[in-house]
C-alpha cells in the first residue's frame, strides 16, 4: 500500500484568517504535517505573514509592507501582520515542517538568516518559486531546500508531454526536489516522469475528499488543503485500510 501523503494545511485552513498564528495552531491541531503561510520582508528586512504587499492603513490610506519598517507597520496598520519567528518557532517546536511560500525576492535572504539563527534547515522548505526565483534561491541561499511551483502557462503554451519536460528540467537545473502545482494539472504520466527525474510532487489545494483519495492513491507526495480534518480522517481511515489487508 501507498504511503499517504504528507497534509499540509494551507494558511487560512479550518475557516481561520490567513496567515495568522490562529491558522497554524488549527491545522496542527487538526492533524497537519506541514503548515503552509505566505511571507513578506519588510522594509528593515523583518518577516512578516502575508500574501499581498499592500495593507490598509488606520489613516484611510494605503502602503506597502515592502516600503515600511516594522515599527511603523506596527504604528499605522490596520491589522499589523503577523511576524513569521515566533510561529515558526511554535510549528517546529510542536513537531512540525513549515512551507514558507516567498512573495518577493526581497524575503530570500532574510528566510535565510533567519533560518540559519534559528538552526531550521531540515525543518523548512520554500514554494513560491518560479524557475527566475529558484535560480534566486540557489544562488543566495544554497542550504534552503525548495520547491518549483511550476508555470501554468507552459502547459497552456506547449503540449502536456512537453510542458511537463520542461518543469522537470527547469526543477533540476534551480536545485529543487520536488514540484509544486495545482491539483488539475496533476495526471499519471507527470508522476512518472516526477519519479524518474527524482522529484517529489505537492499539489494544492484540495478541499474535496474524493479528489484527496484519487491524489493519495495517485501518490503525490504532499496534498495542500484548507479542510485539513477531512485529509486527516482520511489518512486514519487509510492506515485502517492498509492494516486490515496485511492480516490477509
Amino acid at each position: 500500500m501507498k504511503q499517504f501523503p504528507f497534509i499540509t494545511a494551507h494558511t487560512g485552513c479550518m475557516g481561520t484568517p490567513d496567515n495568522s498564528a490562529e491558522s497554524a495552531r488549527f491545522g496542527i491541531e487538526s492533524g497537519a504535517d506541514i503548515v503552509e503561510d505566505d511571507i513578506r520582508a519588510t522594509r528593515d528586512g523583518f518577516l512578516v505573514l502575508s500574501h499581498d504587499d499592500i495593507v490598509p492603513l488606520a489613516d484611510g490610506t494605503e502602503g506597502g509592507i515592502s516600503g515600511m519598517t516594522m515599527a511603523e507597520l506596527e504604528a499605522r496598520a490596520v491589522r499589523p501582520p503577523q511576524p513569521l519567528e515566533p510561529v515558526l518557532k511554535f510549528v517546529v517546536g510542536a513537531g512540525k515542517i513549515m512551507n514558507l511560500d516567498i512573495k518577493s525576492d526581497d524575503s530570500i535572504l532574510p528566510v535565510s538568516e533567519l533560518i540559519d539563527k534559528l538552526g531550521f534547515a531540515d525543518r523548512v522548505f520554500l514554494s513560491g518559486c518560479e524557475y527566475p526565483r529558484a535560480l534566486l534561491v540557489s544562488q543566495r541561499a544554497p542550504r534552503l531546500r525548495k520547491l518549483l511551483n511550476v508555470d501554468v502557462r507552459a502547459f497552456l503554451d506547449s503540449s502536456y508531454p512537453e510542458a511537463v519536460r520542461r518543469q522537470c528540467e527547469e526543477a533540476l537545473a534551480a536545485g529543487c526536489f520536488g514540484l509544486n502545482l495545482p491539483f488539475r494539472l496533476v495526471r499519471p504520466d507527470l508522476l512518472e516522469a516526477a519519479e524518474n527525474a527524482g522529484l517529489e510532487v505537492y499539489v494544492w489545494t484540495v478541499d474535496e475528499e474524493t479528489q484527496m483519495r484519487t491524489f493519495a492513491e495517485m501518490g503525490v507526495r504532499s496534498i495542500t488543503t484548507r479542510c485539513v480534518d477531512v485529509l486527516a480522517q482520511l489518512k486514519r481511515n487509510w492506515i485502517r485500510e492498509g492494516d486490515h489487508a496485511s492480516e490477509y
